[in-house]
C-alpha cells in the first residue's frame, strides 16, 4: 500500500498557513490578533515575550503589553520608563549594523495553537504619540509614572508607598482621599517614559499541525536608519520545515 501524502497531513486537525504564502505577513497577523482577542483566550491577548541584549551580551526576557500595531510600516508598539533596565538595554546594549535597539518579540497564543516570532529593531515613539496614550492611562497608573524608578533597589513596599504618597501630594491629590476610579485628573506625561517603536526585519508564523507537522513560514525584509527613525524594504516570504 503507498504513502498517501494528503491523508497524512490531513489526519489528526492542525491548522495550515496560506498556499501560497502572502507577500506581507501582517494581514495574517491582524488576523490571528484579532482572532485571540474575539476569543478570549487569555487575560491578555496583546501580551508578548520582549527580549534585549546588554552592552555586557546579557540577554534579558519579560512580558510586555503590545498597544498597537501599524499594519503599513509593520511595527509593533509598547510603553515602558526610559530609565528602566530593558530601555537601557535598547538604546545602550548591543550594537549591530543598524546601530542599538535590537529586539525580539514573541506572541504565544496557546489555546490557538499560534505563535508568532518578531525580530527587529527598537526606536522611541515621536512624542506626541506617548502623549497621546498616556493620557488615556488611568490617573494611578499615570502617578505610577511619575513615582518609580523602575528597575532601581527599594527597601521595602513601605517605601515604595511613600514615594506614591509623596508624588500624589505633588500633583495635588490628597493621598488619604484620593480621587475616584476614573476621576479627570491632570498629569502630564513624565519625559522618562515613552512609547518604542518595533520595527520588524523578521517575522515568523507558527500553527501547530498534526503530529508535530508544524506549519511554519517567515517573512524578512531590510531596513534602513533614516535620522530617528526607519525605512523598510519589502517582504520575502519562505515556508520553513516544523
Amino acid at each position: 500500500m503507498g504513502f498517501d501524502q494528503s491523508n497524512a497531513m490531513a489526519g489528526g486537525g492542525g491548522e495550515h498557513l496560506p498556499d501560497p504564502l502572502p507577500a506581507d505577513p501582517m494581514p495574517l497577523f491582524r488576523a490571528w490578533w484579532d482572532d485571540a482577542h474575539a476569543k478570549h483566550v487569555q487575560p491578555n491577548p496583546n501580551a508578548m515575550t520582549l527580549a534585549t541584549v546588554d552592552a555586557d551580551g546579557r540577554v534579558s526576557a519579560r512580558i510586555v503589553l503590545c498597544k498597537a500595531f501599524n499594519m503599513a510600516d509593520g511595527v509593533f508598539v509598547f510603553y515602558t520608563n526610559y530609565t528602566g533596565r530593558k530601555a537601557v538595554a535598547i538604546e545602550d546594549g548591543a550594537s549591530g549594523p543598524l546601530g542599538k535597539g535590537r529586539v525580539a518579540l514573541v506572541f504565544h497564543w496557546d489555546d490557538l495553537d499560534r505563535q508568532v516570532r518578531v525580530e527587529g529593531v527598537a526606536v522611541r515613539s515621536p512624542a506626541e504619540e506617548s502623549d497621546a496614550y498616556f493620557a488615556t492611562r488611568p490617573w494611578q497608573s499615570r502617578i505610577g509614572a511619575w513615582a518609580s524608578d523602575q528597575s532601581r533597589p527599594i527597601d521595602s513596599p513601605g517605601a515604595m508607598l511613600m514615594k506614591l504618597a509623596e508624588t500624589m501630594k505633588r500633583f495635588g491629590l490628597d493621598p488619604f482621599n484620593p480621587p475616584g476610579e476614573g476621576a479627570s485628573v491632570s498629569i502630564p506625561r513624565p519625559p522618562h517614559w515613552g512609547g518604542y517603536r518595533v520595527w520588524a526585519d523578521r517575522m515568523e508564523l507558527w500553527a501547530a499541525g498534526a503530529g508535530r507537522l508544524h506549519d511554519r513560514a517567515v517573512w524578512s525584509r531590510a531596513l534602513v536608519r533614516e535620522g530617528a527613525s526607519l525605512r523598510a524594504g519589502a517582504w520575502s516570504a519562505t515556508r520553513l520545515q516544523p
